[in-house]
């Protein structure tokens, strides 16, 4: 059974200057620059027919490109951190094709995702450090200027099952027509 997400890809210039960010904290473990991302919608572990509805539902979606912007990094986890990331500015256009994600997989017969979107590029998963630890790289580790691109395209992803997921394989990509902007 494939494990199955979908996502938005960083570009390989945001994702070097994201890989700046990396070092610095004792018990955190990189995630690849390759690697980066933005999860939409996380399928799981599917069967194969739930995979094809997936793939075939995707490709109906009809939206225009959206812009990305990366303004700060911040830690997931509170008093008991477990990752660093690089936060997505909110955005409508981000959170409708997140939403109509959403919608689309629940008709194919997913459980409705438990977790708030709350878009982000990991950039690492930590074990065993300390707040402190963290609260210290978050302040030497600021975004200066914030990093802004545009998704032209979404992929359906699959990943192996082992902890921390990559590396990933693109299994379908599904463009976001510019012409489509106009229309909204």
């Amino acid at each position: 059974m494939p494990r199955l997400f979908t996502g938005l890809e960083v570009p390989p210039d945001i994702a070097l200057q994201l890989s700046m960010h990396r070092g610095g904290l004792s018990g955190a473990r990189w995630i690849e620059p390759s690697d980066y991302h933005i999860t939409l919608r996380f399928l799981g572990d599917v069967d194969g027919m739930t995979a094809r509805d997936a793939f075939d539902f995707l490709a109906d979606i009809q939206r225009g490109p959206v812009t990305i912007t990366l303004d700060q990094i911040a830690s997931f986890g509170g008093d008991k951190p477990h990752s660093v990331f690089a936060r997505v500015a909110p955005s409508a256009a981000l959170s409708d094709l997140q939403a109509e994600h959403e919608r689309l997989m629940r008709r194919i017969g997913l459980a409705p995702e438990p977790r708030k979107f709350v878009p982000h590029v990991t950039l690492g998963r930590i074990k065993g450090a300390s707040v402190i630890a963290v609260a210290d790289y978050l302040s030497s580790r600021a975004i200066i200027r914030p990093m802004s691109f545009t998704a032209r395209r979404f992929v359906l992803y699959s990943s192996r099952a082992s902890t921390g997921g990559g590396p990933y394989l693109v299994e379908a990509a599904y463009p976001l027509d510019a012409r489509l902007r106009q229309a909204i």
